[in-house]
Formats: C-alpha cells, structure tokens, sequence
C-alpha cells in the first residue's frame, strides 16, 4: 500500500503525503519516503522537488495509537530510520520546496524543518513542535535543524513553549519562508521550486553541503544517545498514560 504519490512535472518532482486524514507517519511510511527520495536523487531529469500532504494536514506527526503496540526496541529501530530520513532530507542533494497545505505538528514540523525553503497556507493550520506539551522529549536531530532554521533564540522558545503557531505567526519566528492562500499554495510552491531548477545543480549542491555540514555533523554526532534518551521517557509511566489518551482521526 502507497502513502503517498510521487509525480513528474518537467524537472520538477512532487511527493505528496497521502495516508488517512493526517498522514500521521509510521514505519512503513518512512521507509517509503526514504525510498522515493532516494530515487529522486538519482533520477536527472529532475531538478527541484515540492513536498507536501493532503488534504487539511501537511502530516499530524507519529502515529501515536501504532506505536503503543511497539516493544522498545523495535520503537528504537523505527526512530532511527525517521531520523536516519529527515538527516537525508536535511542535505538532500538537490533543492526540496516544502508546501505545507495544513497542519504540521511534531515529527512532519522536522520533517518540514529539514527542507530548504517552507511555504505555508494561511487560515487555520497550524505549525509546532509541541512534544514538550504531552511530555515528550524532541531528538537532536530536530533540534538542529530547528536552530538552523530560526536560530538559537527562537528555537528555545519554540521548543519550551510547545506553541501552535499560524502561518504568519511562523514567518516572523523564521519558521517558514512564505505565507500563501490555499488558493496559491501549489502554483506558489511551483514558482520557488522552478526558481532551484535554474541554479547550477553542482553549485547548489557544494553550496547546500557547505552551509548544513556542521549542522548535519552535530545532528549525526548526537543522535544515538538522543533516541535512547527519548525512548527512556516515552516509556514513562506517565508519558505513557499522556500518549493513551492522544486520538488520531
């Protein structure tokens, strides 16, 4: 079963997140989208990729009710391919527009975090990396890219905070680059990733590795320990109890 749809568009590629209302993440998905962007890196004929979902949700997150079912070790596994993806998104070799159409919360905000320039939908939808709400540790990975994104400053109050932020709200923290109506998202997205196309691929490509280099070495130095730690509270009594009580619709 496909979570999402991947399409061709000239030398721009679109992968959309497809699964269920939220398109909460689980482990299938992940290896999916480690698959299809893997092989969009090889593929020449494409330049710039657009990510997005469907839709009233870019992604909701992990799938919290799947994962209550995951011994540790298992739920381990999984974590380090979801960081092992957003890492690779992270320094992607080539140009990737997020379009966040909706809501992106936790694990889709690193998702989109790890992205190289974020348009989002005015309206209702929401943007957070609000683990620290429900009693849950981020990863360092996430933290990383986050601080790369708004800076250090901003990023504590993001994180400490857990706040739902709208889209305007999260252009001044410099959490996404672009505001657009719902109306102009897609054809917005598309001007931003036709913009990448015409960069010199080899350019943008040492260009992108230069700036995010010590970003993704202190990602990858630290994201062992990260996971083992975040695991040891998921398993928590208590976190336990919060992450029960968490429907996804």
């Amino acid at each position: 079963m496909s979570f999402m749809h991947v399409s061709k568009d000239g030398e721009i590629a679109t992968v959309a997140l497809s699964r269920g209302k939220v398109n909460a993440l689980n482990e299938p998905m992940v290896e999916e989208l480690t698959k299809s962007f893997e092989d969009l890196a090889i593929d020449n004929a494409v330049r710039s990729i657009i990510f997005t979902g469907s839709g009233k949700f870019f992604s909701f997150g992990f799938d919290v009710p799947e994962f209550l079912s995951y011994p540790k070790n298992d739920f381990i596994k999984y974590l380090e391919k979801f960081t092992n993806l957003y890492t690779y998104v992270f320094h992607f070799p080539k140009p990737i527009v997020a379009a966040l159409n909706g809501h992106t919360i936790a694990g889709g905000c690193m998702l989109a975090t790890a992205c190289d320039f974020r348009l989002m939908v005015t309206g209702k939808a929401k943007i957070s990396l609000n683990e620290i709400t429900f009693g849950s540790a981020v990863l360092a990975g996430s933290v990383e890219m986050l601080k790369y994104c708004v800076g250090s400053r901003n990023a504590q109050s993001i994180l400490y905070s857990g706040a739902m932020y709208s889209a305007e709200e999260a252009l001044q923290l410099g959490l996404v680059d672009q505001v657009s109506s719902e109306d102009a998202l897609k054809e917005d997205a598309r001007k931003v990733a036709q913009e990448f196309a015409q960069k010199d691929s080899s350019a943008f490509r040492c260009t992108k590795h230069l700036l995010r280099k010590p970003a993704a070495e202190e990602m990858i130095k630290r994201e062992k320990d990260a996971i083992l730690e975040f695991v040891d509270i998921w398993y928590s009594e208590q976190m336990w109890e919060n992450l029960k009580a968490i429907k996804i619709y």
